[in-house]
């Protein structure tokens, strides 16, 4: 007889219920939500096991419990003082003979962890006790004293600062930003009675999420923390409409220092499965945090299809089973980019649909396009959907190629915001980072590095072209190495003649491949700058190609991307078999028409 397959319960059956319902079910893990009846979570998964009635109902999170072996949560705001009770008590239980006794239910992630974060003041307080940074804040007062204690938190972070609710806030909500004096009395009367704080505001460069796999013992002992890849969030009317993997226009020294980050943050809670660590990024490199969900996150959804060996809800699901292999597991994504939208209710209720519709016929031959509809009721604002995108290059070239849905979100938008005109909702779409750099040391080069820029322009390859001279403007130089190697360039192509030292330099100053063109000066036709480029000592390696042949540098630059974007290798096999056709179609010809009528044709061109 079959073992019996351990049940895992869930609190709350929306569309991230749902989504880990859908990873459930190909991997035979039975699920039962409690929620109302036809919520999402239970359109995607039928069985008997379901509850129905309130997630906040403490009689009915026990009845859960007493059908499942595990408990887990789709949204934090539930009651942990229950929770806390049949982790640590247990919920009563029939015994085959008919009596009663008390079966402890693993709650994950912890409710001690939930209780934290339902407490954005408290979390916070928690992370900076444990050596995590965080934006600088303060507790605002009740009552009466609450009129002075915002006037010392103004006092304290100047304006503008923030005004948040400690507790049940969501998507943004709970929150007001104080310009100035004349906000205060508003603040105060929009948010209430509730507990409030202040932080000092946080005048960041970006918004980046780093989803972290969680796993420990059956005594509560922290295994391992597995985070995942970092993205870009953006956030308009305080909600996130648009997730970018990776992010854009920021260094891998930046990402992995926000995956180290969000993995302290992690492991310094308690319970299995996957949490989103929110942080902003400022102008100097700094890296805040911002807030944590202890739960799968609308920044992770990428992972359905950017990791699908491993999606955050696949891994919530293993992790709380502790299935998760103890020789760690792999989450880099499989394709190079991924851009996730969300859809959200319209003005109308019909109005996302011409969203979704383009986002069906949406056809490109580097790009693939999923959609995912939660069976949600559709209203101003709500997250009833979500698109991804995944592409073969650069996040940057896939932002372009999926621009018309991009506009069409903002459309919707504008009309939802009462925006006049729907420029003004507008993404911004960020300037393509070059993959290569093609440089040269004087501008006399750039009649030997054209036709290499005009095989890029075939290819679809973004490219900077700049002078920076190894001999007139050495620390120019050393500045346009530094940033290269600190951006998400690739490749450097170098253009030098005479005694050629540009692209060598290059090649002691960055960590990605540099490839040298000897250009022809006026005397020894290029043999010296061959001689120059070729011959650097070891441990300094620098391509060099044929003299004046900037047609193979480039080439060879493209061939080094196809090693990380498919679509550049696609595109040379095909560059190569065009080549193979053109000689096969001449050599079909000379045979067909004799050698000297061959010739006499090719004089005649």
């Amino acid at each position: 007889m079959a073992a019996k397959k351990p049940v895992i319960g869930l609190l709350g059956g929306g569309q991230l219920g749902r989504m880990l319902c859908e990873a459930a079910g190909p991997l035979g893990i039975p699920i039962a939500v409690l929620d109302a009846e036809g919520c999402p979570a239970k359109q995607a998964n039928q069985n008997d096991l379901h509850v129905t009635g309130s997630f906040k109902d403490p009689e009915k999170i026990k009845l859960l419990a007493s059908r499942c072996d595990f408990l887990t949560v789709e949204i934090e705001h539930v009651e942990t003082e229950v929770l806390e009770e049949i982790a640590t008590k247990g919920v009563e239980v029939s015994t085959p003979d008919g009596g009663k006794t008390l079966k402890k239910v693993p709650v994950h992630p912890s409710w001690k962890t939930i209780r934290l974060i339902q407490d954005k003041y408290q979390q916070k307080e928690y992370f900076a006790r444990n050596g995590i940074p965080v934006a600088e804040q303060m507790a605002i007062e009740s009552g009466e004293a609450r009129s002075d204690s915002l006037d010392e938190a103004a006092w304290k972070y100047g304006f503008p600062f923030m005004l948040k609710g400690s507790k049940g806030s969501y998507d943004g909500r709970g929150n007001f930003k104080v310009s100035g004096p004349e906000d205060l009395k508003a603040a105060a009367e929009q948010m209430g009675d509730q507990p409030l704080y202040a932080e000092k505001w946080v005048p960041f460069e970006m918004e980046l999420s780093v989803m972290v796999l969680r796993t420990e013992d059956d005594n509560g002992k922290l295994k391992h923390v597995y985070p995942y890849p970092v993205v870009e969030t953006i956030h308009e009317d305080s909600i996130c409409t648009k997730v970018f993997y990776p992010p854009r226009n920021i260094s891998d020294d930046i990402r992995k220092r926000a995956q180290k980050v969000a993995s302290e943050v992690i492991a310094s809670l308690w319970g299995r499965g996957v949490f989103a660590v929110e942080m902003f990024l400022l102008h100097d490199g700094q890296i805040l945090v911002n807030e944590v969900a202890p739960r799968p996150h609308n920044s992770g959804h990428f992972t359905i299809e950017a990791v699908p060996q491993m999606s955050q809800y696949k891994a919530q699901l293993y992790s709380i089973l502790d299935r998760i292999p103890e020789k760690g597991v792999n989450l880099t994504a499989r394709v190079p980019s991924a851009i996730m939208l969300n859809i959200l209710g319209g003005a109308e209720p019909t109005s996302h649909d011409r969203f979704v519709e383009l986002a069906e016929k949406a056809y490109d031959e580097f790009t693939d396009v999923y959609v995912h509809l939660y069976g949600k009721e559709s209203k101003p604002g709500r997250k009833i959907g979500h698109i991804t995108a995944t592409g073969f290059s650069s996040v940057e070239r896939l932002t372009e190629t999926i621009n018309p849905l991009i506009n069409v979100m903002d459309e919707i938008r504008a009309e939802r915001v009462g925006l006049k005109s729907p420029a003004q909702a507008q993404t911004k779409l960020h300037k393509a980072v070059p993959l290569v750099a093609v440089t040269m040391g004087s501008d006399s080069d750039l009649t030997t590095v054209a036709a290499g820029l005009k095989i890029l322009d075939e290819f679809n390859v973004p490219y900077e072209v700049r002078i920076t001279s190894a001999h007139r403007t050495p620390h120019h130089m050393m500045k346009f190495a530094a940033e290269m190697s600190k951006s998400g360039c690739k490749v450097i192509i170098a253009a030098a003649g005479g005694a050629a030292h540009l692209p060598g330099m290059l090649a002691s100053e960055v960590h990605i491949p540099v490839i040298g063109i000897p250009v022809k000066a006026s005397v020894l036709d290029g043999v010296d700058s061959l001689h120059s480029i070729v011959q650097m000592p070891r441990g300094i390696p620098c391509a060099t190609v044929g003299i004046g042949n900037s047609t193979n540098a480039a080439l060879l630059a493209i061939r080094i991307l196809g090693a990380a974007y498919p679509e550049y290798a696609e595109r040379m096999k095909r560059y190569q078999e065009n080549m193979k056709t053109e000689v096969l179609a001449k050599d079909e010809k000379i045979q067909a028409t004799g050698w000297k009528a061959y010739l006499e044709g090719m004089s005649n061109k």
